[in-house]
């Protein structure tokens, strides 16, 4: 990078988006200029450049206020419910926020992190540029930036494999650039924009409020279209092996897993040890090498496959079922009791390209799941990992004495439930014996919904069918609802079981709502009638009493 006429900065890596907003060149320029001697305030600057371009995001769909003290967190997650931040881009603005908010609070960060962040912001400005301005924008490689004082092997590594692909995919020009970067004119640099930067950051206000009031005339069909450039650009982030595998190393640590995937590995000597739950990286099979191979103390539980996001992650739990079935006892660690169940050795297989789980994208996003200790076990997508204590309850678990208690369960509880209210429950358990995931109840209201629910819940407790509710990572879905509207439907599926408001008023449950207006009607009539019954003369109380009861005959046919 260098320093042109008018001070100009030119990047190899985020120079495009001077379009869009200078600050974004300026903040990742910085975050360049620090890698090498201070990864810490490398991280900082890309948390900012992130915000920046959220804002900018929200700007540009008419989304942003500029007099709310918004959180990040809460700018992202708005941008997302609105469909203007789809899966993998959204992913990546929060690896930004988290990574910058580590190095801001615990001064934490180091040049693998670093590295990886850089990558992150490049791929979301790319993002960005496809999706408000050119859509077949062709970036280029990305630049790594000048060689850290301290480096790892594998950060070296990384670090010579990126110039490679850079020299042979750039031009002259950009390897002149790239050759200008002299430790001197860097520091130059650095020092006049951070002079700049104040005066910067209320210019690129100005231009955010310019955007907004533009972006809020724009008609309803031109937004419509934004998202679905957004999305389309968001297919093409390409995120290389090393960061696939840095995102999976994130929500592993994040279930409770000890993982490095450059530095937790077989080959560097990692092993079991008791006490610990390792993520063990390029852990070897008869069948080829694990990417990841989990163990809770010495037993292992489960086999993870790796995929980069353009990859079947659904498809690849067969190569995870692979390892599971050429497992070999390499040293002290133990298989859990049971093994082998048939051809498997290890009871639970993973397959993930690091992408959270997208319906849409059903068989290429999310961390899919089979448990092979049963045969009619299938493949599942899960929002998140299992954590280590997680695999160990769900190993101790015997699904089948579950519901064969459930079959035998009664229902002698200390409250009385209706027949209909027992029928709702059998069929949730027998549809939850089929292993299904999503199911839905439809009972009118006022049938006892929630007293149903109470002894759902009760018996699959008791019987150790679940061991608790609201499991986030792997939520068996169960919805009660009176009127399965479509967008319910479309969530858990056709009800297991319906109780109607007729069927309720038939057998008693409730009261028609028209049989209401009938009593309250003939309430008034029969007062009125009453009343002539007590007249003076003998025609009138004969004339009151004929329709009397007449009177009561209609109520007893309406009743």
């Amino acid at each position: 990078m260098s320093v042109g006429e008018n001070n100009t900065l030119k990047s190899p890596n985020f120079a495009f988006l001077a379009v869009h907003e200078p600050q974004l060149v300026r903040l990742g320029t910085l975050a360049e200029q620090y890698f090498a001697p201070d990864p810490v305030t490398c991280l900082m600057k890309l948390r900012q450049f992130g915000e920046l371009l959220a804002q900018l995001v929200a700007a540009n769909v008419g989304l942003y206020d500029v007099d709310a003290e918004e959180s990040q967190l809460k700018l992202l997650n708005r941008l997302r419910d609105k469909g203007y931040l789809p899966g993998r881009s959204n992913q990546l603005f929060h690896e930004l926020r988290l990574a910058g908010n580590q190095a801001s609070h615990s001064l934490s960060g180091d040049h693998r992190a670093a590295l990886s962040n850089l990558k992150f912001a490049r791929e979301l400005g790319i993002w960005f540029h496809k999706s408000f301005r050119d859509a077949n924008f062709k970036p280029g490689a990305f630049i790594p930036p000048p060689d850290p004082v301290r480096e790892t092997e594998a950060l070296r590594q990384e670090l010579e494999r990126l110039r490679q692909e850079a020299n042979e995919s750039r031009s002259a020009v950009e390897m002149a650039l790239a050759k200008a970067a002299e430790e001197a004119e860097l520091r130059q640099l650095a020092e006049q924009l951070l002079q700049e930067a104040e005066a910067e950051a209320k210019a690129a206000l100005n231009r955010l409020t310019n955007l907004q009031k533009r972006a809020i005339e724009q008609p309803t069909d031109v937004l419509q279209q934004t998202i679905r450039q957004a999305q389309q650009a968001e297919k093409e982030v390409v995120l290389d092996e090393a960061e696939t595998r840095r995102l999976i190393d994130a929500q592993l640590r994040a279930a409770g897993w000890e993982v490095d995937s450059e530095q937790l590995t077989y080959a560097n000597g990692t092993r079991p040890q008791k006490g610990r739950s390792l993520a063990i990286a390029e852990y070897p099979t008869a069948d080829g090498r694990a990417d990841y191979a989990l163990f809770v103390g010495l037993q292992v539980v489960a086999v993870v496959e790796a995929k980069r996001r353009s990859k079947d992650v659904s498809g690849a739990i067969d190569q995870a079922k692979r390892y599971s079935r050429g497992y070999q006892i390499k040293g002290n660690e133990t298989l859990p009791d049971g093994s082998p169940w048939g051809e498997f050795k290890v009871p639970f297989v993973f397959a993930t390209n690091g992408r959270e789980f997208l319906e849409q994208l059903r068989t290429k996003s999310g961390i899919w799941f089979c448990d092979l200790r049963r045969p009619e076990n299938i493949r599942r997508p899960l929002v998140s990992w299992y954590s280590p204590q997680g695999l160990v309850d769900m190993l101790s678990q015997d699904v089948e004495e579950a519901h064969r208690k459930l079959a035998e369960e009664e229902f002698n509880y200390n409250f009385t439930l209706r027949e209909y209210q027992k029928k709702a429950i059998q069929k949730v358990e027998a549809a939850l014996a089929e292993d299904k995931r999503q199911l839905l109840v439809a009972m009118a209201t006022g049938t006892g919904k929630t007293k149903t629910c109470i002894a759902l819940v009760y018996r699959l407790l008791k019987t150790k069918r679940f061991r608790r509710v609201l499991d986030y990572f792997d939520a068996v879905k169960i919805g009660l609802t009176a009127t399965p509207a479509l967008h319910t439907t479309q969530i858990f599926g056709e009800p297991v079981y319906t109780y109607s408001y007729r069927e309720a008023v038939i057998d008693g449950w409730l009261m028609s709502w028209g049989r209401c207006k009938i009593r309250r009607r003939s309430q008034v009539l029969l007062m009125s009638c009453w009343r002539s019954c007590s007249a003076k003369s003998d025609r009138s109380r004969m004339t009151a009493r004929r329709r009397l009861k007449r009177w009561r005959g209609c109520l007893l046919r309406a009743w």
